[in-house]
């Protein structure tokens, strides 16, 4: 596993939460918390499931107010 630095997860009520990493190499990660180990990276796979999350209600949290 890449030695990644993870933010403080992103959380909303009843929602997944989120966590955002960076590795050494300037690489960025996206995991469900507590499920770091099974990561996506900076891809278009990552892209598309952020969106399918978004569009489920499941990171409405990310998009900020």
């Amino acid at each position: 596993m890449a030695d990644i630095t993870w933010e403080d997860a992103f959380c909303a009520e009843g929602s997944a939460c989120y966590r955002i990493g960076v590795d050494r190499e300037g690489n960025s990660y996206i995991a469900v918390a507590g499920q770091e180990a099974t990561y996506i990276t900076d891809s278009r796979e990552a892209l598309r499931q952020l969106i399918r999350d978004i569009k489920a209600g499941k990171a409405d949290h990310l998009l900020g107010t």
